[in-house]
């Protein structure tokens, strides 16, 4: 179907992105804007030409080169430039900087700074749009290097599996940062990868704003039939080097030369006639629009730093309920399963996914029967893919769905942790709470009997380092249900983690709907001698230890942190005067780098002159966890070795 356009246009929408981006470089030598920008100087035509043939509700994510994707969405200016310069006046406030700049409230959902991780974010946004009933199409861009990365695989391998309604936008300027694309890749058209995955695939001319508009409508239009996802690798060149201060020492002069002659502004003034007369007028015309936002910009002030703490997590959370319901004795597995049944029956927005979870509920059979009840559209199995996984999970709750997905071991999180320490925990923070992820990542750690050393680690203290998300481990039945359900009413990402060998371990459980709001320790028992403050499978091993204990005179607190993020300092500032400052934190993990070392540091920066006894930390010695169970029973901690920690206490 034949694109028309107005050329005159198309070249002033250009020439204002190239303008721009050579203002910027301005801006960074007069000292304006500080840090690493990448320009988009020769790529113009791409943004221009699908922009143009785009509809209100589609979606934009880009790569860190993207400030002409933002301009070409709609985005202000003076805003833009400003967010690039770190302003307060910035689409970000200056949180973002260039290379993570945004403007939701345009469709622009933002650039990212870390290559392939916008596509399964992207991918998670067209889900959402769907499961909605939106008509809506999602555009990602990339860059050739990208092509390389798995989470680019991952996520086309994803929204090919759904049918997606996604355009990858290509943009191969042939050079991978300072490499050449070439010598890193075989063959001629990067779009062959996208054949091989069963995803149509084009070649196009990206210095063409009209070849780039027909493209762009072609496969918008395919997307929206539900015959998605579309890979599109638009050919294009680089005028500048990689980031503002780069030199290009590596670039021959020949490839500098080559891609002067492709100048899409030039090709589109050489196609369509365009006189000097109006190429003047419009290039005099956009320079000063360009040098009135620049001086607005440079006569802007540092951001004020007093809000630069908020906007990590929401300030509001919903209000429990009192629910009354009889007490049920059910294992704790079947206890995150009722959970799963409350939120999705509770909550239409509420999706269940990941690796085995749909048909077959589970390895664990966490999930069983929630595919039959709710159907495929709401639980549903993935490709093993955990950074798709995450990545979906990520843009589907930035635009209105509340995912429930699950990393099958926490092991496995390693593969895809960018998508939480990256993207999940910025999303509320840079755009302000303007946008928020809440998402919920279940997964299941821990040792047990023939667990290798890749199916059996405690990551509670890794994951519990990041601001932005929120961390939980339910101990009981009882808390496994409660903590499900506060996690999916939070505003905010949360990760649980369950612990594999409690899953069958049966406990009263009352099912009576959201009942607590994340956060908040528990304390299992009470005793004024020691505090022994705990987590996970330590809880039943420090009850055992207390009632041990209890026989030689000795009485102990037992404390359940069960959420290391939020941290309740207050039960911890409890435990510790309760026990007149004798301490012992009990954890499975490995004893250095655990979240036991956080909990002494806290103890002793704030409550010092309560203590009456060095802290003791009691965990797994640092070594790597063995498959045999007397192996493992050698190492991992056990109730004598709490009772030893504080006979050693109580000796002080």
């Amino acid at each position: 179907m034949p694109y028309t356009y107005d050329p005159i246009d198309s070249y002033r929408r250009m020439a204002f992105i190239r303008q721009f981006e050579e203002e910027v470089l301005e801006l960074g030598r007069d000292g304006h804007v500080v840090g690493s920008v990448h320009l988009c100087l020769g790529q113009e035509a791409i943004p221009v030409g699908a922009m143009s043939v785009l509809q209100p509700g589609d979606k934009v994510l880009s790569t860190y080169r993207g400030h002409g994707w933002a301009l070409a969405s709609g985005a202000d200016p003076f805003a833009v430039l400003a967010e690039i310069a770190q302003r307060a006046e910035g689409t970000n406030g200056g949180r973002a900087g260039s290379p993570m700049l945004s403007a939701p409230d345009v469709g622009f959902m933002g650039e990212n700074s870390i290559i392939g991780a916008g596509l399964p974010i992207g991918a998670g946004i067209a889900l959402a749009d769907r499961a909605q009933g939106r008509d809506g199409v999602v555009l990602v861009s990339l860059g050739d290097g990208a092509m390389n990365q798995g989470a680019t695989t991952e996520a086309m391998v994803f929204a090919a599996a759904q049918n997606l309604p996604v355009i990858f936008a290509l943009e191969n300027n042939g050079w991978s940062e300072m490499t050449p694309i070439a010598t890193t890749t075989r063959g001629e058209h990067l779009a062959r990868r996208g054949q091989g995955l069963n995803i149509e695939s084009h070649v196009i001319d990206g210095q063409d704003p009209v070849a780039v508009a027909e493209a762009v409508a072609e496969a918008a239009r395919t997307c929206r039939a539900g015959e998605g996802p579309v890979l599109l690798e638009f050919k294009t060149i680089r005028l500048s080097g990689h980031y503002n201060k780069d030199i290009q020492h590596y670039r021959p002069e020949a490839d500098v030369e080559a891609a002067r002659l492709q100048d899409p502004l030039l090709r589109l003034r050489e196609l369509e006639n365009l006189s000097d007369e109006q190429i003047e007028r419009i290039d005099a015309e956009v320079a000063s629009e360009i040098k009135a936002l620049s001086e607005r910009v440079r006569s802007l002030s540092a951001p004020d730093p007093d809000d630069v703490l908020e906007h990590l997590y929401a300030p509001d959370l919903p209000a429990p309920t009192s629910g009354h319901a009889e007490g049920k004795e059910i294992a704790y597995f079947r206890a995150v399963n009722e959970a799963l049944k409350d939120a999705l029956r509770r909550r239409e927005e509420v999706v269940v996914y990941g690796e085995d979870v749909g048909f077959a509920g589970g390895i664990f059979g966490v999930t069983r029967g929630l595919q039959k009840e709710f159907g495929e559209q709401r639980v549903f199995d993935t490709p093993i893919a955990e950074s798709a996984i995450l990545g979906s999970a990520v843009g589907a709750a930035m635009n209105g769905l509340r995912p429930v997905v699950e990393i099958m071991w926490a092991d496995f999180v390693f593969v895809a942790l960018d998508q939480i320490i990256n993207q999940a925990s910025n999303v509320r923070y840079i755009n302000r709470s303007a946008v928020s992820a809440p998402l919920v990542i279940r997964m299941q750690q821990g040792v047990t009997p023939g667990s290798c050393a890749q199916h059996s680690q405690s990551i509670e203290a890794i994951l519990s380092h990041i601001p932005g998300i929120k961390v939980g481990m339910p101990t009981s039945p009882q808390d496994a249900y409660a903590m499900t359900l506060a996690a999916v009413e939070d505003p905010d990402p949360v990760i649980l983690i369950e612990h594999r060998a409690m899953y069958q371990e049966l406990g009263t459980v009352t099912l009576a709907g959201p009942t607590e709001i994340v956060g908040g320790a528990r304390e299992r028992r009470s005793g004024s001698d020691v505090s022994i403050i705990t987590w996970g499978s330590m809880v039943s091993a420090s009850m055992e230890a207390a009632e041990t204990l209890a026989q030689t005179g000795i009485e102990a607190t037992v404390l359940d942190l069960r959420w290391f993020r939020p941290l309740d300092e207050e039960a911890i500032a409890r435990a510790v005067a309760t026990s007149n400052g004798r301490i012992v934190i009990a954890h499975e993990a490995f004893v250095t780098g655990g979240f036991g070392a956080e909990i002494a540091a806290l103890i002793s920066d704030r409550h010092f002159d309560q203590l009456s006894a060095p802290i003791i930390r009691v965990g797994t010695p640092d070594v790597r966890m063995p498959s045999a169970p007397a192996l493992q029973a050698a190492v991992v901690p056990a109730a004598k070795d709490i009772v030893a920690a504080v006979n050693r206490v109580m000796s002080r």
